[in-house]
């Protein structure tokens, strides 16, 4: 009969395994390195979707006085915001530091269109309006003409 104690170290050996094999697999090691532009770029339209939602659930709360309903205007107000700062962040932190180059030939359009999504996403934070999220979700659909989704080839 396996005691408890074997049973939890045959569970902490399978969930080892389980995360050790889904990291090696989650990139390319050698042809394309370990950044996934196109992943981020993905996560920045899912923040542009969450904006929307909460925009959306900013305008149906708008005129209740109830607390249940002030509260929840608050949350989707901070959600909001949370995912439009997520936005500029990756944009400032991840693609203008580490992406944009220089040296590329379309330099002066590169930054225009990474700029046009931090200032997309500035302005969802200031509008509670749901059509400034979709102008968000339209600037950063642009950057995937820079950062085409990468088909793994296994």
């Amino acid at each position: 009969m396996k005691t408890r104690y074997s049973r939890f170290l045959t569970l902490v050996a399978a969930v080892g395994l389980f995360f050790s094999a889904h990291s090696a697999s989650a990139h390319c090691q050698v042809p394309c390195g370990i950044f996934d532009d196109y992943a981020k770029v993905a996560e920045m339209l899912q923040d542009a979707d969450t904006a929307i939602k909460a925009s959306n659930l900013i305008q149906e709360l708008a005129g209740k006085t109830d607390a249940q309903s002030q509260q929840q205007l608050v949350r989707w107000v901070n959600n909001k915001e949370s995912h439009a700062q997520n936005v500029i962040l990756i944009i400032a932190d991840y693609f203008l530091t580490q992406r944009v180059k220089t040296s590329q030939e379309n330099y002066v359009q590169c930054l225009k269109d990474h700029h046009a999504v931090i200032i997309a996403a500035m302005k969802v934070k200031q509008s509670a309006d749901p059509a400034v999220g979709e102008t968000l979700k339209e600037a950063i659909a642009q950057l995937v003409t820079y950062y085409p989704e990468h088909k793994h080839h296994h």
